[in-house]
């Protein structure tokens, strides 16, 4: 029938997720992911600088309060999000969405996320000569200014973390998976060295866009700990463009260059090896894709990241695979 082909359904004992509409996201769904994202965002982009002065009388100077310019920020969300309704509908859009009430981590993370990343922050200004430097006066003028740095930025994550890679880690390690978002991330950031009103046009390129990377080095077995919450990956986000850390550019893209090698060494059991990633896209569904070495596996398996959401425990599991699917 006509229907079947659009849409089918997974039947589940345990409550889970079951409505599929035009099948499940795979590995090979996030290279659509990466080109919907540069074709909304830089043709917004593109479209903007074209007729920047048309576009400035209505909508205000080109910057980061800009309806255009959010636009173009939230396109790797909008497109994650979208993927994620066309394939699972509402109920997958809020099994989705429950990743984002999800934050148990181990301490030692959250030391990292809260203090360990802003260190670095103030390092880079040790060396820039800035390191006392606080942009705010009064100080709780820096109130307003976290509302964008939550609201604005941190949305991409809904896409780069939220959808790409929980499928890329389903085929590649942690750290390859981590590498390629990287390096999409920093290429999709480009556009905003030739925009004025952005941080970036003040910025050197290619220290920030290594940066860019090491910084999704460093997130990825962040989250991977965290169990693919993505609470922890919109924070981490805010945490980058927190306003009122000293600019330390270049120093702090290379500080966080130093930081990726090091977490990677750390954790090089799990960011070298296959399976040691978070892939499930939905806070219901702890399915992962089976490996295209050899059959896929037909009982539960412990992972050392996890695949399975579970809020009440901080335990760490994946759901069987199904076999045959890629």
């Amino acid at each position: 029938m006509a229907t079947a082909a659009a849409s089918t359904s997974r039947g589940s004992d345990d409550g889970t997720l079951s409505d599929v509409r035009h099948g499940e996201l795979t590995t090979s769904s996030v290279w659509w992911f990466f080109v919907a994202t540069f074709v909304l965002s830089w043709g917004v982009g593109a479209l903007v600088v074209t007729f920047l002065d048309q576009v400035e009388s209505v909508l205000g100077p080109l910057g980061y309060t800009n309806p255009a310019f959010i636009l173009m920020v939230y396109a790797p969300g909008f497109v994650g999000v979208f993927l994620v309704w066309r394939h699972y509908g509402l109920r997958g859009l809020r099994s989705f969405f429950r990743r984002m009430t999800l934050w148990r981590m181990s301490t030692s993370w959250w030391l990292v996320l809260l203090l360990g990343m802003p260190g670095v922050f103030y390092a880079g200004a040790v060396v820039t000569g800035n390191v006392s430097d606080f942009p705010f006066d009064p100080w709780y003028g820096v109130f307003p200014a976290l509302v964008p740095a939550l609201l604005i930025g941190p949305i991409e994550e809904l896409g780069w973390r939220g959808v790409a890679l929980p499928l890329l880690q389903r085929r590649f390690a942690p750290l390859y998976s981590a590498l390629i978002l990287g390096v999409v991330s920093a290429v999709w950031h480009t556009p905003a060295f030739f925009m004025s009103g952005t941080k970036q046009a003040a910025w050197n390129f290619w220290p920030f866009f290594f940066g860019v990377i090491a910084i999704s080095v460093i997130l990825t077995p962040m989250i991977n700990a965290a169990g693919g919450r993505l609470l922890v990956a919109v924070l981490f986000h805010a945490q980058m463009n927190g306003p009122a850390w000293p600019d330390a550019q270049p120093w702090d893209m290379l500080g966080f260059v130093l930081v990726a090698v090091i977490v990677t060494w750390v954790n090089r059991n799990t960011m070298l090896h296959r399976g040691g990633g978070a892939t499930a896209v939905l806070a219901d569904e702890a399915t992962a894709e089976p490996s295209a070495r050899g059959p896929a596996p037909s009982r539960l398996h412990v992972l050392p990241a996890a695949s399975r959401f579970d809020d009440q425990s901080p335990s760490i599991s994946a759901g069987s695979a199904k076999a045959g699917r890629r």
